[in-house]
């Protein structure tokens, strides 16, 4: 779609907090400097906007989401007009949008972490404090936009925007190879994406555990270079650490992806880490107990917090989704036009599922 065929107006979403998804029509925004305007193509949901806005609106401050904000913080899509002054992407380029938009020159800004970007002025998320990827066109800076090469879909990089980019920044701080078995507790779609990766960086053995029966199965059905993306799928139970530390000769897993933000399995996972070991912790939300002396400090274990990631980890992230040949859009199990958000929201809510996508174009398969 050329500049010359935009329409004056757009369908968006917007999510009152109570558990619905309402839609609207709004004027297609105008990119000023420095700006541009993308036709959006996917936009995938996270599960902090089921946690944080879709059932009612938690977050406070500048960081809360601002009602009436149009919807999604994971969004890709092709530039279809370039304001004034944009030094690097043009009419006709596909794009992930890196899903905060910080001031760019305090230090966590100038690192690439604009998720922890200080000024409480100029941070704003999209699809929380600015309008984000649920509408058919999304206003966006260029400097929070990356390159999506042509072998990737836009559904693949509307995961990249958040999720498979959130994932990547753990496990690099964990460091994964070939030396290792990996436990993932909580398999939603941070999970799986978790095990789409430590395979490709090489993990010998990679275990699930899971609570909910209909993600048991998604990831018992997963097949990643003909092969079963886990080696083994377990129901979450009070017998775990014993199940793990039978499956890796008694050790337990060199590395832990903790995803699920549920106390046990956060326990389980801290247990079930070999002596000398490493965990991530990257499900949001909850709380758990920790007993530093048997759990931590005595088995030399180290834990390590990690949240969102850089725009270069994030353009690195793409160039080696390429050099693999993965495609994270091997986990959307549902399309949903955006004329029905509320159906994607709901079915995303509930957990039964794996990711969900609100597509256009020649993604809405």
């Amino acid at each position: 779609m050329s500049s010359t065929n935009i329409p004056n107006e757009m369908l968006c979403a917007t999510l009152p907090g109570n558990s619905t998804a309402r839609l609207e029509k709004r004027p297609v925004p105008v990119p000023g400097h420095g700006e541009v305007l993308l036709r959006v193509k996917a936009s995938t949901i996270c599960g902090s906007d089921i946690r944080c806005i879709y059932r009612e609106h938690l977050g406070k401050g500048p960081e809360g989401y601002q009602p009436g904000m149009i919807a999604g913080h994971e969004p890709c899509g092709q530039i279809v007009k370039a304001g004034p002054g944009c030094r690097r992407f043009k009419e006709g380029d596909r794009v992930i949008v890196y899903h905060i938009s910080g001031c760019g020159v305090c230090n966590d800004c100038r690192r690439g972490y604009m998720i922890s970007c200080t000024s409480e002025k100029f941070r704003r998320a999209y699809g929380w404090q600015r309008d984000g990827g649920m509408a058919e066109y999304l206003l966006a800076e260029e400097k929070d936009l990356v390159a999506l090469p042509d072998s990737l879909s836009y559904a693949d990089g509307a995961q990249v925007a958040c999720g498979f980019g959130t994932v990547y920044e753990g496990l690099e701080r964990i460091g994964i190879s070939g030396n290792h078995a990996v436990l993932i507790t909580g398999l939603g779609p941070v999970g799986l994406a978790s095990a789409t990766l430590v395979r490709k960086l090489g993990a010998r053995q990679v275990i699930g555990v899971e609570f909910l029966e209909e993600r048991i199965n998604i990831a018992k059905g997963l097949v990643l270079d003909g092969k079963p993306l886990f080696d083994h799928v377990l129901k979450s139970g009070d017998a775990n650490v014993a199940e793990i530390r039978a499956l890796t000769g008694g050790f337990g897993t060199e590395r832990t992806v903790e995803c699920s933000a549920n106390a046990a399995a956060r326990a389980t996972a801290i247990r079930a880490t070999r002596k000398w070991g490493k965990m991530v912790m990257l499900g949001e939300g909850g709380s758990f107990s920790l007993n530093p002396s048997p759990d931590m400090l005595h088995d030399f274990k180290e834990l390590v917090g990690s949240w969102v990631t850089s725009l270069w980890k994030m353009e690195e992230l793409v160039e080696r989704l390429v050099h693999w040949n993965l495609h994270p859009d091997m986990l959307i199990t549902h399309r949903f036009p955006l004329e029905k958000v509320d159906e994607a929201y709901a079915l995303m809510a509930s957990g039964k599922c794996g990711k969900v996508a609100v597509c256009f174009d020649e993604e809405l398969k």
